[in-house]
């Protein structure tokens, strides 16, 4: 299946502090980013909040924001919807570093490493172990936020057949513009488990990328029988 990303205007503390370090020198317009750093959009300020193009959004929630170092918010109908999924497990998109992809946690848990290095450094070094992957098909198992998968597609590769068994972690994908670039497509996106379905695989690979979470999510893809 083709990833579908879904473009919400966000906001975090840098962005909201931006704001109100603008508020209070008297300005009246100025550059913001509302999809983490991807790109810069002209912002009007004026007493009750910021206006930009059809988003309005007061200045208590802009403090909100600015209050919530890690936190990433969705601006939806003039109110914030933080980026964030309660189920069985606790979901949540992180700032790690301004400008830089955010992280995933899953019940608290940092998906990525994210001490001294970014969730997208971290990826590429990972990918960097396989060499050269032109013109290569490549296995991404744990899709994740998409960041390996990506990571290939730089190096070169021309197919990628990636497996994500977590439907909510997908979901908190699509609302990420650092994931956007898993709508390519050379990536073919798979929702299931891959432990069943690399059984029924009939399709050859060049290189193999498996990132597993810590083994109480997944505990079966770090078995012996996942691998022979």
């Amino acid at each position: 299946m083709r990833f579908r990303p879904i473009a919400k205007p966000l906001i975090c503390k840098p962005v909201a502090d931006r704001l109100l370090g603008a508020r209070s020198r008297g300005l009246r317009r100025i550059a913001i980013s509302l999809d983490l750093g991807r790109s810069f959009v002209e912002a009007e300020l004026d007493e009750q909040g910021i206006v930009c193009g059809d988003l309005k959004l007061g200045w208590s929630l802009v403090e909100l924001a600015s209050e919530r170092g890690r936190d990433i918010y969705a601006i939806e109908g003039g109110g914030l919807a933080p980026l964030s999924i309660r189920s069985d497990h606790f979901y949540k998109l992180v700032l790690v570093r301004w400008g830089r992809p955010p992280t995933l946690e899953i019940d608290g848990i940092h998906m990525h490493r994210v001490l001294e290095v970014t969730p997208d450094v971290d990826a590429r070094l990972k990918v960097g172990l396989l060499g050269d992957l032109r013109c290569r098909r490549v296995l991404d198992v744990c899709t994740g936020l998409g960041y390996t998968a990506i990571a290939a597609l730089r190096r070169g590769a021309c197919g990628i057949t990636t497996i994500e068994k977590d439907e909510n972690v997908i979901s908190l994908a699509r609302l990420n513009p650092w994931s956007r670039e898993l709508a390519d497509e050379r990536i073919d996106l798979r929702i299931g488990d891959a432990f069943k379905l690399l059984d029924d695989y009939r399709e050859e690979f060049d290189a193999a990328i498996h990132d597993p979470p810590r083994p109480s999510l997944a505990g079966e893809l770090y078995g012996l029988e996942f691998y022979l």
